[in-house]
C-alpha cells in the first residue's frame, strides 16, 4: 500500500480513471470495470464533476452519479474517492461560493458524505488564490473534504497556494495532478517533482498512458482511423523515439511476465513523488493489466533503460 502525500490515505498504487463512465463505458459496463477493479485489490477511484459533458448528450456529472450508483449498491470498504472542481459547465471557475456549491452537487452525485481527496482542476487566475484557499479549507473544516489537492497548476502556483495555507492556518494540499508519462516528461520532471517532493505531496499522474499509445496498441500514425475517440491523440506519438519506447517497455514487460501497459504504468510508480498513475479501462478485460502495473517492481536498470529511450533535453537558461 501506499500513502497519499501527508495524508492517511492509504491506496493500492494505481488509480481507476472514471473519465470513461458515462461516456465510453455505459452504466452497466463501469459496475462490471470498477467491480474487477475492486476484485483486483484496487480502491483508489478518480473523477471529475466535468466527467462527461463534452459527450454529446451529457450535461457533467454523469461519472460521479454512476460511481455514486456503484458505491451505494456495493458499499466496498476502504475506497478512495478524488473528484475535482473548476470545469463542470454550471460550476466553472474557482471563486469560494461555486467551490462549496461544486463540491456539495458532487457530494450528492456520489452519495458520500466527505471526498477523500478534493482537486482543484485547473488553476482560475481570475479569482483571488486566497479566496480559492480559504474555500477548500472551509471545506475541510466543515467535514466535506477530507484533503485538498491541486491539478494543472504550474510549480509557482503550488508554492503560492502552499504561502498563503501556511499564513491563514489552511490545510495544505496533500497531491498534484499533472499530464505525465514516457513520452511526456519534461514539464513535470524539471518543475512539478521537484516542488512536490519539497513539500511532501505526492504526484498523481494522468494521461498515464499517453491517450492510449502506451499500451502498444497504436504502433503507427494512421492508426487514428480505428474510430476510437482517443486514437487520434495516441497516433501522434508513433514517432521513431516513440516506437523505440514501445519495444522496451514490450521486452521489458516480457521479462516480468507483464503487458506494455503495465510495464508503462511501473516506470510512473517509479519516478519520485509518484503515489498512483491514473488508468481508465472502458472493457473489464483491461482491468487485469493495470493492476498488474502495482504490483510488478523494475528493476533499477530497466527504470535506466526507460529513462534512457525516452530521454528529453531539459531546458536552459
Amino acid at each position: 500500500m501506499t500513502r497519499i502525500g501527508t495524508s492517511d490515505l492509504d491506496i493500492l498504487p494505481l488509480s481507476l480513471g472514471g473519465n470513461v463512465f458515462g461516456w465510453t463505458a455505459d452504466r452497466d459496463m463501469s459496475f462490471r470495470i470498477l467491480d474487477s477493479f475492486v476484485a483486483g485489490g484496487g480502491d483508489f477511484i478518480d473523477t471529475a464533476d466535468s466527467y462527461s459533458a463534452w459527450a454529446p448528450g451529457n450535461a457533467g456529472g454523469e461519472s460521479e452519479t454512476i460511481i455514486g450508483e456503484w458505491l451505494r449498491a456495493r458499499s466496498p470498504e476502504g475506497a478512495v474517492v478524488a473528484t475535482k472542481v473548476s470545469a463542470h459547465p454550471q460550476f466553472r471557475g474557482l471563486s469560494a461560493a461555486n467551490v462549496r456549491a461544486a463540491a456539495e452537487a458532487s457530494l450528492t452525485r456520489l452519495g458520500i458524505d466527505a471526498i477523500d481527496l478534493y482537486y482543484a482542476h485547473w488553476d482560475d487566475e481570475t479569482v483571488p488564490l486566497e479566496e480559492t484557499v480559504g474555500a477548500f479549507d472551509a471545506l475541510v473544516r466543515d467535514g466535506l473534504v477530507r484533503y485538498p489537492a491541486v491539478s494543472n497548476y504550474s510549480a509557482d502556483r503550488i508554492r503560492e497556494w502552499i504561502r498563503i495555507a501556511d499564513e491563514i492556518g489552511a490545510v495544505r494540499p496533500v497531491a498534484v495532478q499533472p499530464h505525465y508519462n514516457l513520452v511526456h516528461r519534461a514539464e513535470v520532471e524539471q518543475n512539478i517533482l521537484p516542488v512536490a517532493e519539497e513539500f511532501g505531496m505526492s504526484t498523481v499522474p494522468y494521461y498515464a498512458l499517453a491517450s492510449g499509445f502506451l499500451t502498444g496498441k497504436y504502433r503507427a500514425a494512421d492508426a487514428a482511423g480505428d474510430g476510437s475517440p482517443r486514437a487520434g491523440g495516441a497516433a501522434k506519438y508513433a514517432t521513431e523515439q516513440g516506437l523505440q519506447i514501445i519495444d522496451a517497455l514490450e521486452r521489458i514487460g516480457d521479462a516480468h511476465g507483464v503487458s506494455i501497459t503495465s510495464t508503462a504504468l511501473a516506470w510512473l510508480r517509479a519516478q519520485p513523488t509518484v503515489a498512483a498513475p491514473i488508468a481508465s479501462a472502458s472493457k473489464t478485460e483491461q482491468v487485469a493489466d493495470l493492476l498488474a502495473s502495482a504490483r510488478v517492481d523494475l528493476t533499477p536498470d530497466e527504470v535506466a533503460e526507460l529513462d534512457r529511450v525516452s530521454e528529453w533535453a531539459p531546458a536552459t537558461a
